[in-house]
């Protein structure tokens, strides 16, 4: 069996049947609505109620962190240039990793991960863009606009 390299044996068999170990594993490919969904993690939130509103609210909230880094400004012109690069792209980190985050968290398809993304995103630009603030004469934020 030269070149199998890792691979595992080919399960035994038992009175002429072969043991296997099934797997029970529904994965959606379209939008569905209901509790039972897993979002980022294997077996997470479960069929529980209260665990699958603690995933929405996960959810929403790296949603309007990602709009909060994106339209807020943190660092004070002036700064030492070397100390605003590395606050700049400890930002950029931060911003691309949540957004990743948020995505495959997307990628459960459940109906109700959807909507608090996309609520979560918009209640963020809302808050933390030109809305609520007076804009002033130069108002550049640290971060330039995501791109997709």
């Amino acid at each position: 069996m030269h070149g199998m390299g890792g691979m595992a044996p080919p399960p035994s068999s038992t009175n002429g049947t072969m043991m296997m170990m099934h797997h029970k594993m529904m994965m959606h490919m379209t939008f569905y609505w209901g509790k039972e969904a897993e979002v980022l993690f294997n077996n997470w939130p479960g069929d529980r109620t209260g665990m699958y509103v603690l995933s929405l609210v996960f959810v929403f909230v790296m949603s309007v962190l990602v709009e909060v880094l994106s339209h807020t400004r943190f660092i004070k012109p002036g700064s030492n240039h070397v100390v605003a690069g590395l606050v700049q792209t400890l930002m950029h980190l931060l911003r691309v990793g949540l957004s990743n985050l948020v995505m495959l968290a997307l990628m459960s398809f459940n109906g109700g991960v959807f909507l608090v993304a996309v609520f979560g995103h918009a209640l963020g630009f809302l808050f933390f863009s030109r809305a609520f603030k007076k804009p002033l004469k130069d108002e550049g934020f640290d971060l330039p606009p995501m791109t997709c």
